[in-house]
């Protein structure tokens, strides 16, 4: 199973969560690069708040449009400190 890491842009429904993935694409002819960004109807039982990245993955479906579930937050301070001291 892929593990996917966007961030939550939506948290109007209950236990529900809509979060963006943002990925790079080389065009197959000019080889530019540009971002395209899907959204995802993401199962939410731990309690997610807007602006916070988080990692999820796919589930058997819960609704018509829920087939992934979330894992964890990532935490951006540990990640930079662990990239700091990684560097050293």
């Amino acid at each position: 199973m892929k593990i996917f890491k966007g961030k939550v842009i939506s948290k109007k429904m209950e236990k529900t969560a809509t979060v963006a993935v943002n990925r790079v694409v080389v065009h197959p002819v000019y080889k530019k690069r540009f971002r395209k960004t899907k959204k995802y109807h993401v199962h939410d039982e731990i309690g997610v708040e807007v602006g916070q990245e988080v990692r999820f993955v796919a589930s058997k479906p819960i609704s018509r449009t829920k087939r992934w579930k979330i894992i964890d937050l990532v935490d951006r301070k540990q990640s930079l400190e662990n990239k700091k001291s990684e560097n050293k």
